[in-house]
């Protein structure tokens, strides 16, 4: 080991060693408490398109910027506002402050018991600050304890022409295992005999054609232990276990990978996680009952989804917010893996890795640009005002080089009656309820 790794080495570990302050913790869940971000010439309503775009370049993530220097979209402003986090989860967090430990490789946690695991301001010099803010993503409120997406409409597009190939609608389900906060029981889902840390269950309702194909998702509390995935396809009335390469192929045929769900569903140990820096960028961040929604879809209870412009009609039609981000980027480990590297744009607030991602090809070309617009609890659904959690509102993956999208429509709905444990077992994909 040489001397330069040797001082990274001791550097990573006294780093470690020091203990997390209340003041961290407060200024980890509320990154404006001496007030939000600006920049000069933005402002709530300021229109950002291809004419001006360089002049905000500074606060555009990189995706982003190349999009609206294509003339693809614009993006309308709207005034930074707070996201707060589940009071359970801020709690949980106080409670084992300082507990989590990075064990000697990556994909190692010790001590862990629940909240965000480490809520200490990353250092660029830290050689490990990637890796412990993937952990506060891995063990972020996400979803919290139990959501579901019912319906999910996704839309298969032609960027260049704007022509509509293809319609699905899913309904998604999100189960924490363990390190529960909220929602009981807490802390643990019992009996979990493959001490499970969280479920995915997905099925389609539409169309005819792939109507009940079903996939589930089971993500271990050991990291370094591999997910198990499963998918049932209706029409062969079986389920078959997922080979691990296939969660980097394309999901029913649209621009997403299961890896890419949730800006990234994938293990820790799976990426080198680096640290890039500090920066305030625009994100797509609203108040639902704010935008001017689509009357597209008829929901029974009147609930409107999030509409879509731009090219090819590709665009999720939300405002943009200036927030505080860690830049982080994600090398797979697995040289034969298709993407050569991810870049998101955290927001340091909620933890979340989907706000404007950036997907690479093997070539290090930039291959795919991931946009998922969320919106403040408290002006969304009724169900769920109050649950501290940035609520999925609507997607956009677009893939640069195949001139292609792939469009959510979300109605996330935090209810945990919905999504039941037996809900997340292979069995139930066989019969269901």
């Amino acid at each position: 080991m040489n001397k330069t790794t040797i001082a990274a080495a001791l550097l990573g570990l006294s780093l470690a060693a020091q203990a997390a302050t209340e003041a961290e913790l407060k200024a980890s869940f509320d990154p404006y408490q001496s007030g939000f971000p600006s920049h000069p010439g933005l402002s709530a309503g300021t229109v950002i398109n291809q004419a001006n775009v360089d002049q905000f370049k500074e606060v555009v993530p990189g995706g982003v910027y190349r999009l609206l220097k294509d003339g693809l979209f614009e993006i309308k402003v709207g005034p930074t506002t707070q996201f707060e986090l589940s009071g359970a989860y801020v709690e949980a967090t106080r409670r084992n402050l300082g507990k989590a430990k990075l064990g000697t490789n990556n994909g190692d946690l010790e001590g862990f018991e629940g909240g965000r695991p480490f809520v200490e301001e990353p250092d660029i010099q830290d050689p490990r600050a990637g890796e412990k803010l993937a952990w506060n993503y891995k063990y972020g409120v996400n979803w919290g304890d139990g959501a579901n997406i019912t319906p999910f409409y996704w839309k298969y597009r032609n960027m260049a022409t704007g022509q509509l190939e293809r319609t699905i609608q899913f309904s998604f389900h999100f189960l924490n295992f363990k390190h529960r906060v909220k929602d009981d029981p807490v802390p643990e889902v019992t009996p979990n005999p493959s001490n499970l840390f969280r479920g995915i269950y997905v099925k389609v309702d539409a169309p005819q054609d792939l109507k009940n194909t079903q996939l589930l998702i089971q993500r271990y509390d050991d990291d370094q232990k591999i997910d198990d995935a499963y998918l049932y396809l209706g029409f062969q009335r079986r389920v078959r276990r997922l080979a691990t390469g296939q969660t980097t192929d394309a999901f029913l045929g649209s621009d997403l990978m299961i890896e890419d769900f949730e800006g990234y569903n994938g293990r820790i140990s799976d990426m080198k996680w680096t640290y890039k820096g500090t920066k305030n960028v625009i994100l797509p961040m609203w108040n639902h009952n704010e935008l001017a929604l689509s009357d597209e879809f008829k929901d029974a209870d009147g609930f409107k989804y999030v509409g879509f412009g731009g090219q090819g009609e590709c665009f999720h039609q939300g405002t943009w917010q200036l927030r505080k981000v860690y830049v982080l980027e994600a090398e797979p480990v697995n040289g034969a893996h298709p993407v050569s590297k991810r870049v998101f744009y955290m927001d340091a607030q909620l933890g979340n890795l989907n706000g404007a991602n950036e997907i690479y090809d093997r070539k290090g070309e930039l291959w795919k640009v991931f946009m998922v617009g969320k919106s403040h609890a408290d002006h969304h659904l009724p169900i769920n005002k109050g649950s501290g959690i940035g609520i999925d509102d609507a997607f956009s993956m677009i893939d640069v080089q195949g001139k292609h999208c792939t469009t959510g429509h979300f109605k996330g709905q935090v209810d945990p009656k919905q999504n039941p444990p037996r809900m997340f077992q292979a069995q139930y994909m066989r019969g269901g309820d």
